[in-house]
């Protein structure tokens, strides 16, 4: 059986397949593969753009290890193979939320923990700064819990998988909220103004500028006592799966045949962004609908440098007249404790750059990673890059950290792929 991501851009064929049910179905995975001499490795729903999930050898499938395991007021343990669209509703029918997360929601809990996902927020971090406790199997085969005070806890929150196969995860929660979405079309050089000022001001800043023009569109999401007042269907079906993937697809794949077109199609998509507010569940305003397949690249710099580095990705591109469909997004978050976070240590800055996938770009990803690696950039972990150990030993203040217990932890690299073998060393 071969496995392939997502964006089709990734795949792998495992020596042998297995869908774990429980924990110590896991642990007999483990214990095999290290008997056979084989690796092993726990995959999700493959949104990673990196070959961080494949193995040449046992590929644990995890849709049968989902589910709640236990609830509190403030806490609830959840299987490794949840989604979190399924979570969300499970937390939401308890009057439960998430203070914080991405907009994709076909990720699996594990997943997205161990490859830092992170949405964007001026106060809550990502699923990483959520967790309150792991567990794991380890590369013996022996079960284990890490918490808030341990070295393996602030390691493997974001583990990429290296530390261990994550079975379980506790993960902090708050009563239900509701957000104040608030979209508006802006000029990037009033965005660029006003940066410190937009942060500072929203919980969660979220913008989206258009290449080949000066438009921005920009979500700031802020905390509401109600009451709700959700788009009507006909208004979410028009924004969220017409204009933003149906006709976004279509102007994708018109741009692709036509390059030339492409400054022309944007600047007929920045006529069309409008202004828009509603109040609904919080879940339902961070997560997006995404149909259209693309390839990412994501870099955090310090969040002083996002100004910079958003000029420079803006200049390049006019510089090198590269046509780029896809809106170049920005996010922000505060600093984390998990030593491999991409916001370890500092505030952060997020600017992500899409290529529409039947029409990969290399040459453009290879030119903002330039900008960014001179930003102290930090790759995210499941997102298209080139950086190698040598380079995240420097800008990671806990990599030697984190590999001394790898070596620790699993010796004989028994969940080692490719992937990390270029990250890690």
């Amino acid at each position: 059986m071969t496995f392939a991501n997502w964006a089709r851009n990734q795949s792998g064929t495992p020596a042998e397949v297995r869908t774990p049910a429980s924990v110590e179905d896991v642990v007999r995975a483990v214990r095999d593969a290290a008997a056979s001499g084989r690796r092993v490795r726990m995959v999700g729903t493959g949104h990673s753009f990196t070959g961080v999930a494949l193995t040449d050898g046992i590929m644990l499938r995890p849709g049968a290890l989902t589910g709640i395991r236990s609830w509190g007021d403030d806490r609830v343990t959840v299987l490794a193979g949840t989604p979190l669209r399924v979570l969300n509703e499970l937390l939401d029918e308890r009057g439960l939320a998430l203070a914080n997360m991405g907009d994709i929601t076909e990720q699996t809990v594990a997943g997205a923990i161990q490859t830092g996902t992170h949405g964007t927020g001026r106060d809550s971090g990502g699923l990483a700064d959520q967790v309150a406790e792991l567990e794991l199997v380890l590369a013996d085969g022996s079960v284990t819990t890490a918490g808030p005070g341990e070295d393996l806890f602030d390691a493997a929150r974001v583990g990429l998988g290296a530390l261990g196969v994550l079975t379980a995860v506790t993960l902090r929660v708050e009563p239900a909220f509701l957000l104040h979405n608030r979209r508006r079309k802006l000029p990037l050089s009033e965005m660029l103004a006003s940066l410190d000022e937009l942060t500072s001001a929203n919980e969660h800043l979220d913008f989206f500028w258009l290449p080949h023009t000066d438009a921005c569109l920009v979500k700031t999401n802020n905390r509401s006592p109600g009451p709700a007042r959700p788009p009507g269907a006909l208004r979410h079906w028009l924004d969220n799966v017409f204009l933003e993937n149906t006709v976004f697809g279509a102007a994708c794949a018109l741009g692709g045949r036509f390059p030339d077109l492409i400054p022309r199609i944007n600047a007929v998509s920045a006529a069309a962004l409008g202004d828009s507010e509603s109040v609904d569940t919080s879940y339902k305003v961070f997560t997006a609908r995404r149909d259209v397949r693309f390839l990412e690249m994501e870099y955090a710099v310090p969040r002083e440098r996002l100004g910079q580095a958003l000029r420079e990705t803006r200049d390049l591109i006019d510089r090198m007249d590269w046509k780029i469909t896809f809106p170049v997004e920005v996010r922000v978050t505060p600093p984390s404790d998990a030593w491999l976070s991409t916001a370890y240590g500092r505030p952060s800055a997020y600017l992500a750059c899409h290529i529409y996938r039947p029409t990969p770009n290399p040459a453009y990803f290879e030119g903002v990673e330039e900008i960014m690696t001179r930003l102290d950039g930090r790759p995210h972990w499941g997102k298209l890059h080139t950086r190698d150990a040598s380079y995240l030993n420097k800008v990671y203040p806990r990599f030697a950290d984190f590999t001394a217990l790898r070596d620790r932890l699993d010796p004989g690299r028994l969940f080692a792929n490719e992937y990390l073998d270029l990250v890690l060393g």
